[in-house]
């Protein structure tokens, strides 16, 4: 991303806060020279880049979800465990920058077509932070333009999501009719076609959420959301030139787009670029290899079964897979799944050389380790070392945006089917059922999944969805758009052992991985086996890590602490003490 935005931020600090003096000192910007070039114009939008309230770390936004079980059970879905008193995101700073911009770039020194241009970058981040104010609180005030200290705004009472939404889509539209950039090589910035990614993301969550929450009681207004994300998303899909990524074959493009240094052009619209020189990096490895730093992520195994078979066929359909192991269950499955975890022939490279990597238990809870978002080498995981790029915007998005809008419009067709959840599945080798809609409706999906959803199609595109985006920052807004945060009171299970002081080995490479116990740890232990111990209690603790049967089962961990989902928690109450500096706020129900 562009790091320009330091300078022009001082020199908006000084214009803005100091009043005339009798000489402009030679280093600070004035008002003229930021607003009456285009370059004033494109450093201060290039500021905008750096704001607190954009995504700073997608490879680990995902640790509240449904599908991962993490090393403590979030506040947020403890009973009595979170309130208004350590609420938080009520922040508007970023806003009166974004506005200020909007309000001065009318110098007519500058061309009105270079105008519009980076004010349609300013109206797209304006979009993107009240969507996220919406999706956290639901109705905030809409302030379109910088406050004074007096301005009575800022004892104002929120406004109605109907008029909050409207307007961010009035911004996305100007921002997808204005922006000049139809292609940026280094993948960094906003282009059109990242304004239209966004407006798609906007418009789905917007379309689904009034319908699946029909206490707003503005379900007739859904379609018409629906319709601008599936107008939106044909827009990249007819115009834009993006593909999804096959290179290197189905086993290995899936996982290209995640630890490539470089953002893979074909498929990536917008990502954030690591650079070694300028100290840019991300921690991903760190967070996803240390046993004490981040928060010990694993996938369950409920969610691990939606994983289709090669043959297109749901894994659950063998009645045997309850009692599968761990090497066997991985087998002859959609091959993004060996590209998301540690399974089979996964190495690492440790001083040079391949090692093989069975999932580690002073890591995983439940044995399904991800790697998406990790580098191979060994050396990455000490630290903020990481050097891939992180996707922000990609294609594959934009075909489920696309496909889940027109399964919700009914008007989903065969073709329109074989070119988004079709092509998606192709990558992941596929195989059956990539040509046409489905007919049957998977019932492990409804039973552990979406008990109301009877539509064979949109279940399929929400299981794919969850395949496709998983671990990219997306799961818990897509359970509060459908309506589904009962899904965080979810067991976080992991995969079956058949037998105590029975070492496994996971990958099948001839060396023995880990064996569970209880009490007494076996002797002779066997040498390289991880041993963890499933007692009930370790000594006068309750143990976190059992077998859901006693001696055998599924691994289980952290039933002991209760989860609860209330309808209060598809919002997040108001920071106290905005709320008390504001009572015109009011408290969002529940809190």
């Amino acid at each position: 991303m562009k790091k320009h935005y330091i300078l022009i931020l001082l020199g908006c600090l000084c214009f803005a806060a100091c009043k005339k003096l009798d000489q402009q000192p030679q280093s600070t910007a004035s008002k003229d020279a930021v607003f009456g070039t285009e370059n004033g114009l494109k450093l201060y939008t290039n500021s905008f880049y750096g704001m607190d309230f954009l995504p700073k770390n997608s490879t680990s936004q995902d640790a509240m979800s449904d599908y991962l079980a993490v090393k403590s059970v979030p506040d947020f879905i403890r009973t009595g465990a979170f309130g208004a008193n350590n609420s938080s995101g009520w922040t508007w700073t970023d806003l009166r920058n974004i506005n200020y911009f909007i309000e001065n770039c009318n110098n007519p020194a500058v061309p009105a077509e270079i105008r519009k241009n980076y004010l349609g970058i300013a109206r797209y981040f304006r979009a993107y932070f009240y969507m996220e104010k919406v999706k956290r609180f639901g109705d905030v005030p809409w302030i379109n333009k910088p406050l004074t200290i007096d301005d009575p705004a800022l004892t104002a009472g929120r406004d109605k999501r109907e008029l909050v939404m409207d307007s961010v889509l009035a911004d996305l539209d100007y921002a997808c009719a204005n922006i000049t950039a139809t292609n940026d090589a280094s993948r960094t910035t906003v282009t059109k076609w990242v304004a239209f990614a966004y407006k798609s993301r906007v418009c789905l969550f917007e379309g689904t959420f009034r319908k699946y929450h029909p206490e707003l009681d503005l379900g007739a207004t859904a379609n018409r959301w629906l319709e601008q994300a599936v107008s939106a998303s044909e827009q990249i899909m007819k115009s834009g030139g993006y593909t999804i990524n096959a290179a290197g074959g189905a086993g290995v493009s899936y996982r290209q787009v995640f630890n490539s240094n470089i953002p893979v052009a074909g498929e990536v619209l917008q990502s954030a670029v690591a650079d070694v020189n300028l100290g840019v990096l991300n921690e991903a490895n760190w967070w996803w290899t240390s046993g004490t730093y981040g928060a010990k992520a694993s996938f369950t195994r409920t969610f691990i079964n939606t994983y289709l078979k090669l043959d297109g066929t749901p894994y659950t359909n063998d009645p045997a897979y309850r009692t599968m192991l761990f090497k066997d269950e991985v087998k002859n499955r959609d091959l993004r799944l060996k590209q998301t975890i540690r399974l089979g022939d996964y190495k690492r490279i440790s001083n040079g050389q391949p090692v093989a990597a069975p999932p580690v238990f002073s890591y995983t809870f439940t044995g399904y380790q991800p790697i998406k978002w990790t580098l191979d080498d060994t050396y990455y995981d000490a630290g903020a070392l990481n050097t891939n790029a992180v996707a922000l915007f990609r294609y594959a998005e934009v075909l489920l945006n696309f496909a889940e809008a027109k399964a919700e419009l009914g008007t989903l067709t065969n073709a329109e089917w074989a070119a988004t959840i079709g092509v998606l599945r192709t990558r992941g080798g596929i195989t059956g059922g990539i040509s046409a809609k489905p007919t049957v409706a998977d019932q492990y999906l409804i039973t552990n999944y979406f008990p109301e959803i009877t539509d064979p199609t949109l279940l399929e595109i929400r299981r794919e969805r969850g395949i496709e985006l998983s671990l990219e920052g997306f799961r818990f807004s897509d359970l509060l758009r459908w309506k589904r945060g009962p899904l965080m009171e979810q067991e976080w299970n992991g995969f079956y052992v058949s037998a105590l002081n029975t070492p496994l080995d996971l990958n099948e490479d001839g060396v023995l991985d880990v064996a569970f116990y209880q009490g007494t740890r076996p002797t002779p232990a066997v040498s390289g086996v991880t041993y963890v111990d499933v007692s009930a209690r370790l000594g006068n603790a309750i143990n976190s890590q059992l077998l859901k049967n006693g001696t055998s089962g599924e691994l289980t961990w952290m039933n002991e602490i209760p989860r609860k989902w209330d309808d209060r928690n598809y919002y997040y109450p108001i920071p106290l003490g905005d709320l008390q500096r504001n009572p015109n706020l009011k408290q969002n129900p529940g809190w």
